[in-house]
């Protein structure tokens, strides 16, 4: 019967021990994948309808609060604001594929490219280190995020949730800022 308790007890530690490493391992994995530019890799990685839910709500929260107060009461200026929002939904819809977030992630500017925009003079170098600085933190035995800081200096959030024992990336929370937002947030 010791034998026994001892086994279990075993096990459940290798079980816990898996599962505080799984956001790590997943982490690396990513960046492994983008760095190699694997997409199918990549997709093994990422939960892309939450994903992309989860992007489609901060840009649409976003396009209301830039809008203002104004624009929302009035019921001529609600109708730009679905415009631009079905627009946004459909540039996230786009951008959120394998390709379009390893790009992002290798800090090149995706939506600028996808506008037509010209290209950095770096577009040929190698792939960057994704997550390069990130500070790592368990919000809960579900949830886990990397925290990196972009050019601006403001926190770009990837969190990872767990289903059963594996993580998978289902949120990027952006630096979404109204113009007198970022000045009452300091």
């Amino acid at each position: 019967m010791k034998k026994w308790r001892i086994g279990a007890a075993i096990v459940l530690v290798l079980l816990l021990a898996y599962v505080a490493a799984g956001p790590f391992l997943t982490v690396n994995a990513i960046r492994a994948a983008v760095q190699a530019q694997n997409m199918p890799e990549l997709s093994r990685h990422v939960d892309f309808p939450t994903l992309r839910g989860s992007l489609k709500l901060q840009l649409d929260d976003y396009l209301v609060r830039r809008a203002g107060p104004e624009v929302q009461s009035n019921a001529f200026g609600a109708i730009p604001l679905r415009i631009a929002s079905g627009m946004a939904g459909g540039t996230v819809d786009a951008m959120v594929t394998p390709a379009g977030l390893a790009a992002m992630m290798n800090g090149r500017n995706v939506w600028q490219r996808a506008s037509g925009g010209r290209p950095h003079a770096d577009e040929g170098a190698p792939p960057t280190d994704p997550l390069e600085g990130a500070s790592y933190r368990f919000e809960s035995p579900s949830r886990f995020t990397a925290t990196v800081l972009d050019d601006a200096g403001q926190p770009v959030v990837f969190v990872l949730t767990r289903e059963g024992l594996d993580w998978k990336l289902s949120d990027v929370r952006l630096p979404l800022q109204t113009p007198g937002e970022a000045d009452r947030i300091r």
